[in-house]
């Protein structure tokens, strides 16, 4: 290996196992909070290629918590700042910014052509789109959400996506409690990288079709079945 960046990644991770995290493509579906923490977990740990997707601006609201909101940033597309970032934190990765909102007519497109994609969105309609995108591409998806102190993650293979998030979003939810704190959205960032990781080196996950939930007040976790299990495995 010549890379001195990925040395402390050894032997944690394998060299060939580097390599193939080097070889990888990943989409990232949203920017804010959890997205841009996933972003720097994965430019730094060495994945080859990132697609970025938000169609939002930073404004001061985002500043609380979202890593790549800055008083410079403020006004500027999310995905702008994301390949701003991405080029002072490791040049070398191919980081692509669609400043653009998933939608019913564009998801197909959108979702095509990588290893897995992450869900970082905000919202339950996006949500329950990015899951039939990649159930219909046959992507892995790894999902995160998080609310106050509390944060949720799960591995959904392709044949599990819908069913899971109409499990988690039944029809009529709506989210109610805007509140998120600087922390919450590291700490399930930083768990969506690391199943992400482990789903690209075919490494076995407590987290495919059960949901993992924290509360970073109380120090309570739980690993809840949500779906069948997965016909997939770890690719």
């Amino acid at each position: 290996m010549t890379d001195l960046r990925y040395s402390r990644n050894i032997p944690s991770i394998s060299e060939p196992e580097q390599q193939k995290l080097q070889e990888s493509r990943i989409l990232i579906v949203g920017c804010g909070g959890l997205g841009g923490n996933i972003l720097s977990q994965l430019l730094r740990i060495g994945i080859g290629a990132i697609t970025v997707i938000d169609g939002d601006c930073f404004e001061p609201t985002n500043l609380n918590r979202q890593l790549l909101c800055t008083q410079n940033t403020i006004g500027l597309p999310k995905v702008q700042a994301a390949k701003d970032y991405a080029r002072q934190i490791n040049p070398d990765i191919s980081v692509t910014g669609l400043y653009t909102r998933l939608n019913a007519e564009n998801c197909d497109e959108l979702v095509t052509g990588y290893d897995l994609a992450l869900d970082a969105l905000d919202n339950i309609d996006s949500r329950r789109i990015l899951a039939k995108a990649c159930e219909k591409a046959s992507l892995p998806l790894v999902y995160g959400a998080i609310c106050g102190w509390t944060a949720q993650i799960c591995v959904l293979m392709p044949d599990t996506a819908v069913s899971a998030i109409q499990c988690l979003y039944p029809p009529g939810s709506v989210l109610t409690e805007p509140s998120c704190l600087s922390f919450t959205p590291a700490v399930c960032a930083s768990i969506q990288a690391a199943e992400a990781v482990k789903l690209l080196l075919g490494k076995p996950s407590e987290l495919m079709g059960q949901l993992f939930t924290i509360d970073l007040l109380y120090g309570d976790q739980a690993l809840i079945p949500i779906c069948p299990v997965s016909r997939h495995s770890a690719q």
